[in-house]
């Protein structure tokens, strides 16, 4: 096994990340496609404490930019395809062949839901012709029409959502719109027509899901691989296989890490980038909770020595941090977290509290929180905030201007 240093590893995932040089503008077609091709997903959630995860994610790494332009990216430009992949997440459009696979295994291997529906597929054509004669059609509208429609049967416990969601899935449907962060559904064929994609083949999928994870990783283990791209669930034999022949064909190498322990993986074009660190990285940044980076925590904890969870779900009195914390990334460090909130009536930006972590060299700090102070006027620019509003920072005797 080739030995590299744990600052190999996370320097070629902070680059995958592109959060080696964080709030470089400009925000365009060739940059955005190029960050989502390589982590392999941007987060969606409904949580707007803040603004949405993917506006955030995105602002961590391009900095003040219309969210107008991102939604004509993905809505109109249609870079960006709405799928399943560590969870909810706008894929690239050059990754449908591999996400065909999997909505095509979505119609014989899913459970709970689709299993009725598979079923009861009379269901599904009515949905499906609803959608042709009436769409784009969010859930709430779509259910409207049932209830007006005063239909008995299947429509009155109306399993029309689940049905949209397994359409949806499957790929009979897609995303055409998000009007209020609502799913509005349509057709594929008149969002992203699916019909000329290609499926992968089974063994070609899980080949490609492995690559596609050590790619955004740099280098991981192999349960590395089962916790960044979480969708689908792989069985851990079928995960193997496909390491295996990659191992063997040479297109992956296993790597040792000095001061960890275990065996890991990385692709074979990225071992002299692993070998030969490049530029250090610069910049200051606050990344989203659901941000690619942070989606295999346990990963993190261990190159970064940063144990963090997300308390949005933690009953308040039990929270340490903050109900919607944002790790703070300074020359690829993370360096603590703070509590923020957008609060869009009076145009300020909230941030009760800033929590530096302890073993945060307290000669960096200057540097730091200048930086932080620089990030927090990008968001505040970016949100439309008027003004800043901090909070104590801990430990005590530092202040971010």
């Amino acid at each position: 096994m080739r030995p590299i240093t744990v600052e190999a590893v996370r320097r070629l995932f902070l680059k995958r990340q592109h959060l080696d040089r964080p709030l470089q503008g400009p925000l365009d077609a060739q940059r955005l496609r190029s960050f989502v091709e390589d982590v392999g997903g941007l987060q969606l959630d409904s949580i707007n404490v803040i603004e949405r995860a993917h506006y955030l994610s995105v602002w961590s790494r391009f900095g003040a930019y219309k969210k107008e332009a991102l939604d004509a990216l993905v809505y109109k430009d249609r870079l960006l395809y709405e799928y399943w992949a560590h969870a909810a997440c706008l894929v690239p459009r050059a990754h449908l062949p591999a996400w065909r696979r999997a909505m095509l295994d979505y119609k014989i291997k899913h459970t709970g839901w689709s299993s009725w529906l598979k079923k009861n597929d009379r269901v599904l054509r009515e949905v499906e012709s609803a959608v042709a004669r009436r769409g784009p059609l969010t859930v709430s509208v779509f259910n409207e029409g049932l209830r007006q429609k005063k239909s008995s049967g299947w429509w009155d416990w109306t399993p029309g959502d689940h049905a949209l969601y397994y359409l949806w899935m499957t790929g009979r449907l897609a995303v055409h719109s998000r009007p209020h962060f609502h799913k509005c559904y349509d057709l594929s064929e008149r969002v992203a027509d699916l019909s000329g994609v290609e499926a992968l083949s089974a063994e070609e999928f899980h080949k490609w899901h492995v690559r596609q994870s050590l790619h955004a990783m740099g280098a991981a283990t192999a349960q590395d691989l089962g916790a960044y791209m979480s969708f689908p669930r792989f069985s851990l034999k079928d995960r193997r296989r496909a390491l295996r022949g990659m191992l063997d064909s040479g297109e992956a190498a296993a790597v040792s890490v000095k001061g960890l322990p275990g065996e890991r993986f990385a692709l074979r074009e990225d071992l002299p980038a692993l070998s030969e660190p490049g530029p250090a990285p610069r910049g200051t940044t606050l990344l989203c909770p659901f941000d690619s980076f942070m989606w295999h925590r346990k990963r993190v904890a261990e190159l970064f020595g940063f144990d963090y969870k997300i308390e949005v779900y933690t009953p308040a009195a039990k929270r340490r941090f903050g109900y919607y914390c944002l790790p703070i990334l300074h020359d690829g460090e993370l360096i603590g977290r703070l509590d923020a909130k957008n609060s869009r009536h009076d145009k300020r930006l909230l941030v009760p509290a800033v929590h530096l972590e302890e073993g945060f060299a307290r000669a960096k700090r200057d540097g730091a929180l200048a930086g932080l102070g620089k990030a927090l006027k990008s968001l505040a620019d970016f949100t439309g905030a008027a003004a800043i509003e901090v909070g104590k920072v801990r430990p005590d005797g530092f202040h971010v201007r």
